[in-house]
């Protein structure tokens, strides 16, 4: 009798198990990378009712201990509605305060600025730097000359840009708008979205929303509370230093620092441009030094007191999402990045490390009579 003939191996069999489990993770990253870069396209087409609903979220967070305080004396409807008279008056009293001060600082700022320009073309052309004098002020003259030359194309592409400005008001408007409700009744609308979910599916959608907006507002909150103090230190080292324009420089610090990482330098290299121009170039390296001890402080002290508790990610990965959110979306993107994958990083690590969502509890029998108590 023939012996049998030996059946062929499959195919998968000569595939090496390396190779097979490599194909298996390359089509599902593909399958989530193509997922990703629609969800970002689709943002991008959405992006002013995204950003008010970001808007929102942030106006939120950053007013909820005040109405929470409110609400124990007086209707919650109430409570939000001074909160927000609160929070305008404090936002409108800010920038009417720097307008003041650059208004009266202007006619002694452009004086100072030309005596500036001057000592500084001085300096420019002695030693080591041997530039030829004048340079400084010939380029101040062929600016402005470039300005009075294109002034009418400047405000054309101003006036084109008026339907830009219509967009922020607008996104301002509908951020303010659901603010009001998700300060007022926003715990009875996640309720009502976690009923419209499967009973299952209930317990893990609370605790990922719990960790999530937890680390949200605890991210919001630290932000600005790291952003004022840095705005603090800044604002006291150029008064000290006689930098002009202190106000102003101290609030565009601080709303710079809202960006993380490269929002500070970025201001203080505008103030020192100042103090170059105004104060020289001494006090202008000064400035310049106070960048690194600005991000020193940011760095080692006030983000692990502030932010650690609520943000548990890497500087590495907080440079990258940076960099990734201003390729992305610009400013806005630098701007959202950074909470956004905190809190997704929070939602993960809670589902992972959370333990298994607890069972639903059973429903009460139908037509069964309930044993009397004596």
């Amino acid at each position: 009798m023939p012996a049998p003939r030996p059946r062929p191996a499959p195919p998968h069999a000569t595939v090496p198990p390396g190779l097979r489990t490599a194909a298996a993770y390359t089509w599902r990253l593909l399958l989530f990378g193509i997922t990703g870069y629609l969800v970002v396209q689709v943002l991008g087409e959405l992006q002013l009712p995204v950003v008010a609903l970001f808007l929102a979220l942030v106006i939120t967070s950053v007013l909820r201990p005040l109405v929470d305080l409110l609400a124990r004396r007086m209707p919650r409807a109430l409570a939000v509605l001074v909160s927000f008279l609160t929070a305008i008056a404090v936002v409108l009293g800010v920038l009417t305060l720097v307008g003041t001060t650059v208004a009266g600082e202007w006619s002694r700022l452009g004086e100072e600025l030309h005596g500036g320009l001057a000592r500084l073309d001085h300096s420019l052309s002695g030693a080591p730097f041997h530039v030829r004098p004048g340079t400084v002020t010939d380029f101040r003259s062929k600016l402005g000359e470039f300005l009075s030359e294109h002034r009418s194309t400047l405000i054309s592409t101003a006036i084109s840009s008026a339907g830009r400005v219509v967009e922020l008001v607008t996104t301002a408007a509908l951020g303010l708008f659901c603010s009001v409700f998700f300060l007022h009744s926003g715990d009875r609308m996640w309720g009502w979205a976690e009923r419209q979910l499967p009973a299952g599916a209930r317990s893990v959608w609370s605790r990922a929303g719990r960790v999530g907006w937890q680390t949200f507002a605890g991210y919001t909150r630290g932000v600005l509370i790291v952003a004022s103090t840095n705005a603090v230190l800044v604002g006291i080292a150029l008064s000290v230093l006689g930098v002009p324009l202190v106000l102003p420089l101290t609030v565009l610090e601080f709303v710079a620092a809202l960006v993380p990482l490269i929002g500070s330098p970025i201001a203080l290299a505008i103030a020192s441009l100042v103090a170059l121009a105004v104060r020289g170039p001494v006090v202008a390296l000064l400035v310049l030094g106070l960048i690194v001890v600005i991000g020193q402080i940011e760095g080692h002290l006030l983000h692990p007191l502030v932010l650690g508790w609520s943000v548990r990610i890497h500087p590495v990965a907080v440079a990258l999402s940076v960099t990734g959110g201003a390729v992305l979306a610009g400013v806005l993107g630098a701007v959202v990045a950074v909470p956004v994958v905190s809190v997704a990083w929070a939602v993960i690590s809670e589902l992972r490390d959370g333990g298994p969502p607890a069972p639903p509890r059973a429903p009460p029998a139908v037509g069964r009579p309930r044993r009397r108590q004596r």
